[in-house]
């Protein structure tokens, strides 16, 4: 269901045919929107020049101000005023929640373009239609009747409806003629039915429609801030969803032919084999967005029980040129990681799950490092995103070539900087430890809940405790937490400062208090969140710690030693991050390990 805003009729109005601009002028000044003198000023401006436009559009060009504030009425507010003013429900479309297939089923796209109006929801009882001409509804009966359905109108931009006219049917019209040129053909799949006088005409990747459907599908998933694109088959049809913030959110319901020949066309583009659909393969593919951005996009498939699961990850074009400030780093954590990635040599770990963001970390901290002076070599599994200013090598285990492998050769390189892309065994540990005792400055990533739990792994794979000593610099620690919507949140009364305090004892929260929590509105689909931001804890290798490592190497004792040289646990990261008004608990307490 899209996001319906709340609203208060100001006035019934008698009008009948098209929204006329003089008119609204006159209602916007009836209902104090604007003052006599901006209407005035309003008609003259929009009197100079004839204009095709919508109404609404042409008065939202003119910068018509606001009574209340003197600040312009963009088509939104206008929009919506106007649906207040004349009853009906306001509407700001939001295209994850609408169901192409079954608007393009309501009318035709003549139909939807001439009567300017577009269905957003279809449900057996009732079809809701969004338009931008509220007294005009000579179309209602017949849709009524077609549909068999009742239709429920609501306001939107002129520009939405516009837009997303073309682009619903667009879509489902690729779709439609994809499907009909593969039939009803699905992939392979565990519970394959045999059905008499179905065809067996597979689509083809490069058929027209399929490849109409993948460009939409790409551009679709950068507009929408997709992190991850997801092609699931399944029994009866494949599902597409996009990972947004860190949730998974249904976007489209394709025929299973449609996605199969979909994972086809990827499959080509990414360079992989086409045929092969029994074993998991990766690929890479980069393209560009709407705004001319190169965007670099990893591909992995996997064999499932009803066909091919494919997904993409989408790499932000800007992750190598953030700041610390923008990845979310405290002024507290920036100045020491700053200080510790400088050093001339030795190893500094990242650690965390997989997707806290340990990629854009290192990337972003060593493109800044990765200046003409210096040779920066990584080798990853696989090149997480193609960097000018690194030489990346990616391993190739069928090759007999690891991060050991890749390691040892990176040696004779002449490196400065080494990127390990992970270190999952002793050799790699060893060949790492063997890079910083011969002047190297390394990095790479372990997966460990915090970071103290980085030493005890790396004793547990075999090093010493002197050459981790020796050796190690630093561990940065991180986590990935929702970021409050900045158009919506709302001040928590309910929160105390006890309250956070109280989950990340014995810590005191300093300084200023300003918790807020998540409401929604239709700028993050109701979520209340938009976007995200790093949890760090950063764990410099002092002489006492070193000490703690020799002498006492428990998990206890390394962290207390952590925490008295300045370490400050996620929990407590994340918890100042609340006191700022940034993001809420429930997000960090999901996200973070207890402070012990």
């Amino acid at each position: 269901m899209n996001t319906v805003m709340p609203h208060t009729p100001i006035a019934a109005t008698a009008h009948q045919g098209p929204v006329d601009w003089r008119r609204l002028v006159d209602w916007a000044r009836e209902d104090g929107l604007i003052t006599a003198d901006e209407a005035r000023r309003t008609v003259d401006r929009c009197a100079k020049a004839e204009s095709v436009q919508h109404p609404l559009v042409r008065l939202a060009s003119v910068s018509m101000r606001r009574a209340s504030d003197d600040r312009p009425l963009d088509i939104e507010s206008l929009t919506q005023w106007l649906a207040s003013r004349t009853g009906l429900e306001y509407l700001r479309i939001d295209p994850l929640k609408v169901d192409v297939g079954k608007v393009s089923e309501t009318m035709s796209a003549a139909y939807a373009e001439r009567h300017r109006v577009l269905p957003v929801q279809v449900t057996p009882t009732e079809v809701v239609v969004a338009t931008a001409e509220p007294f005009l509804t000579d179309w209602v009966a017949e849709v009524e009747r077609q549909s068999r359905r009742t239709v429920r109108r609501v306001l939107a931009s002129p520009g939405e409806i516009q837009r997303y006219t073309v682009e619903f049917f667009a879509l489902a019209k690729s779709v439609r003629a994809a499907q009909k040129a593969g039939g009803n053909a699905g992939g392979a799949s565990f519970e394959q039915l045999v059905e008499l006088g179905r065809s067996n005409k597979q689509l083809d990747a490069n058929d027209q429609g399929v490849v109409q459907v993948v460009d939409w599908l790409w551009q679709y998933a950068f507009d929408q801030r997709a992190s991850d694109i997801h092609l699931e088959p399944r029994r009866e049809q494949g599902t597409i969803r996009f990972r947004i913030d860190g949730v998974l959110h249904p976007v489209y319901q394709m025929p299973i032919g449609v996605l199969n020949a979909m994972t086809a066309r990827i499959k080509l583009l990414g360079r992989m084999d086409v045929i092969e659909k029994r074993r998991p393969q990766d690929g890479r593919i980069k393209t560009r967005n709407t705004r001319g951005d190169e965007i670099e996009m990893r591909l992995s498939t996997l064999p499932t029980a009803f066909g091919e699961k494919m997904v993409m990850r989408i790499f932000d074009p800007d992750t190598t040129v953030k700041d610390l400030d923008a990845l979310g780093f405290s002024a507290h954590d920036a100045e020491r990681w700053e200080a510790l990635v400088k050093r001339p040599h030795g190893i500094v770990l990242v650690t965390g799950p997989t997707g806290s963001g340990k990629t854009t970390t290192l990337y972003s901290t060593l493109r800044r490092l990765a200046t003409d002076a210096v040779n920066v070599s990584t080798v990853e599994d696989p090149i997480e995103m193609i960097e000018p200013a690194f030489n990346q090598t990616q391993v190739q285990p069928q090759l007999d070539f690891g991060f050991t492998e890749g390691l040892r050769a990176l040696m004779r390189q002449d490196p400065d900087i080494i990127m390990v892309g992970e270190i999952r065994d002793l050799k790699t540990a060893e060949m790492a430890v063997q890079a910083a005792l011969t002047g190297h400055m390394v990095f790479s990533t372990l997966h460990t809940n915090d970071a103290p739990s980085a030493i005890t792994r790396a004793m547990e794979l075999g090093v010493p405790p002197y050459l981790i000593n020796a050796t190690v610099l630093g561990v940065l620690a991180q986590r990935l937490v929702r970021t409050l919507c900045p158009q919506c949140k709302a001040k928590d009364e309910s929160a105390t400062r006890a309250d956070l305090e109280a989950v990340v004892k014995p810590w005191k929260i300093n300084g200023g208090y300003r918790p807020y929590k998540a409401v929604g509105c239709v700028d993050c689909r109701m979520t209340g969140f938009m976007g995200r931001m790093g949890l760090y804890e950063l764990l410099t290798v002092s002489e006492a710690f070193k000490d703690r490592v020799n002498q006492q190497p428990s998990i206890d004792a390394l962290r207390r030693q952590a925490v008295a040289d300045g370490m400050r646990p996620l929990r407590l990261a994340g918890a100042l991050r609340v006191a700022e008004g940034l993001t809420t608990l429930d997000e960090v307490l999901l996200a973070t390990p207890p402070v012990d």
